[in-house]
């Protein structure tokens, strides 16, 4: 209660509403200073408008007293995690919507704080977000939770990217503080993050947190290998510098003599790419294949190119070694040049050369592209040729049950990536390994269904056939044409395997359904009845409701497989 001064005649607040009126510290101020100032830094001038910052205020305040006497697994007030999470999404420059979300994204998975709540505190916006990271209850989903959880995700970053980007800091931060859970969930946790989590970076491009996600997950994964990893890459790069030096000094004069202004630095490849490059043969591992030369050119596209034949008139380059993905982006629209080129030591290292507008993306993929289109987070996911991934996900996921959906999901993210084109010159994204017959489904699935023969490169194929990047493919069809039993030997994509599979299940149900009708039509008519007629009088569909089918061809397929007797379906049908 507030009290009067009489030798001042004002009232005087008790302590703790003094200090957050401004007579001292403010604790929520100083919780959230380090993400207003990552905040603040990512908008232009390094001001921040005052209604953002009321916004984060509001935010943590109702997550603080939320997750308030709740504590992690280190011991840290659990509030330390939403409030990170936020952390390492203002480091990247996202939105105080997205922030907010961010603080908040737990409350309704941990507290009795309700979607409704959040929806009336802070509008629509932010409960989509939180919901679409919330996950689904075990007690009511049981083992379909992760599953279901997953296709909820899925779903939900279809109609707004942020809700996955969120989600992939959330996991960041628990994969940093792995270390305090049980011996026996590290590992388990760090596999799923490999296999869910991170290929989902990589296909938004978002490589700063795949980089830090990959070798978090791999030092719970295999301790010992990322300790002698981290040890080789330490000692190759101690060595930088006698390998690098004398490159960069060949190449800033021929850049100059190029008329090329570019920043050379050196990049250390993560520690788990290294591991998955050489595993346990480390022995010996040299600067030149622990790190390599990024380029990034202060000027337009064609700089690039410029630049590029600097970098081989300066260093002698390995032939056939030069990847051009300015003039063809990968799916998660990363552009750059990429050349191998010999040291003047001998020893060959990758050069990366990508211009001032290109290095965000390189870095922060869709997050850069949501950063540029402010609130509007550009064009539909069907629009976007860097998420036609998620547009074939978001496909087959609905024909796929929770039991089989998270095989398929990790089985889709992990496949390589390869780049065929159309005849029209339109690029057509597959998998690694992928045949002919990907590329018809690529294409549709009614192009798939009655796909017969494929032309590669102007020369006809059979849809077994493998399909490189480059390859110009056209797919020849039949309108009678249908998917066979056999395709399922030589489908490699996820979106052309459901299909097919789906395919041949209601071929089957097709025919189980005319076998079993068949049966009944002739021990009908031996017993002078017409199925016929009972057809027309609807006799057999309120047999089939009756009986607990949905409509009288699922009771005709269920006597076909054998899983309905004659003798019982005969008695409905036969009065006395």
């Amino acid at each position: 209660m507030a009290t009067l001064n009489p030798a001042t005649g004002r009232f005087r607040l008790p302590a703790r509403r003094r200090e957050a009126a401004g007579g001292g510290p403010d604790p929520v101020r100083a919780a959230l200073a380090p993400l207003l100032a990552a905040h603040r830094a990512a908008h232009p001038g390094g001001a921040l408008p005052g209604a953002a910052e009321a916004e984060l205020l509001r935010g943590y305040t109702v997550a603080e007293r939320m997750h308030r006497g709740q504590l992690r697994k280190s011991g840290a007030p659990y509030i330390t995690h939403p409030l990170a999470v936020a952390l390492i999404l203002a480091g990247m420059g996202l939105d105080t919507t997205t922030l907010v979300a961010a603080l908040l994204h737990d409350t309704v998975e941990d507290t009795p704080y309700t979607l409704g709540e959040v929806r009336a505190d802070f509008g629509d916006e932010i409960a989509v977000l939180v919901d679409g990271v919330t996950k689904l209850d075990g007690r009511r989903w049981g083992d379909r939770a992760e599953a279901e959880t997953f296709r909820k995700i899925v779903l939900a970053a279809a109609a707004d990217l942020r809700v996955l980007v969120i989600k992939l800091a959330d996991r960041l931060h628990n994969l940093r503080t792995l270390r305090h859970q049980p011996e026996h969930k590290r590992a388990p946790y760090a596999q799923a993050s490999h296999e869910l989590l991170v290929p989902f970076a990589e296909r938004l491009g978002i490589h700063v947190l795949k980089r830090e996600m990959d070798d978090l997950a791999f030092a719970s994964r295999d301790p010992r290998a990322h300790e002698a990893t981290r040890r080789a890459v330490r000692a190759a790069l101690s060595g930088a510098g006698r390998t690098f030096g004398p490159a960069t000094a060949l190449l800033r004069p021929s850049l100059a003599e190029h008329r090329v202004r570019a920043r050379v630095e050196v990049r250390p490849s993560h520690l788990y790419a290294v591991h998955q490059s050489f595993g346990g043969g480390l022995a010996g591992l040299r600067p030149c294949e622990a790190a390599r030369l990024l380029l990034v050119v202060d000027g337009a596209e064609s700089d690039c190119y410029i630049a590029l034949g600097a970098v081989h008139a300066a260093l002698h380059p390995v032939a056939g070694q030069v990847r051009d993905f300015i003039a063809t982006p990968k799916d998660n629209l990363y552009r750059s040049l990429h050349t191998r080129v010999i040291s003047p030591d001998g020893d060959p290292f990758e050069v990366i050369i990508r211009s001032e507008a290109m290095h965000p993306v390189a870095e922060y993929g869709i997050v850069a592209h949501i950063r540029d289109a402010g609130r509007d987070t550009g064009p539909t996911v069907a629009e976007r040729r860097d998420l036609v991934w998620l547009s074939r996900l978001l496909a087959w996921q609905s024909d796929s049950p929770s039991g089989e959906f998270l095989d398929r999901l990790r089985a889709d993210l992990a496949a390589g990536n390869v780049a065929a084109f159309t005849t029209r010159g339109d690029i057509v994204p597959l998998p690694a390994g992928a045949t002919a017959l990907d590329f018809a489904y690529a294409l549709g699935p009614g192009t798939g269904d009655r796909c017969i023969g494929a032309v590669v490169n102007g020369r006809l194929a059979p849809m077994s056939v493998q399909i490189r990047s480059g390859n110009v493919v056209q797919i020849l069809t039949d309108p009678a044409g249908s998917p066979s039993e056999d395709w399922l030997g030589f489908a490699v994509s996820v979106p052309a395997r459901v299909r097919i599979q789906q395919r041949l299940a209601l071929r089957r149900a097709e025919e189980d359904a005319e076998a079993g009708r068949r049966r009944l039509v002739q021990a009908l008519a031996w017993r002078g009845v017409d199925l016929l007629a009972a057809e027309a009088r609807c006799d057999s569909l309120a047999v089939a409701r009756d009986l607990g089918y949905p409509d009288a061809d699922a009771m005709y397929g269920a006597l076909g497989t054998g899983a309905l007797g004659l003798d019982d379906l005969l008695a409905r049908f036969v009065r006395p």
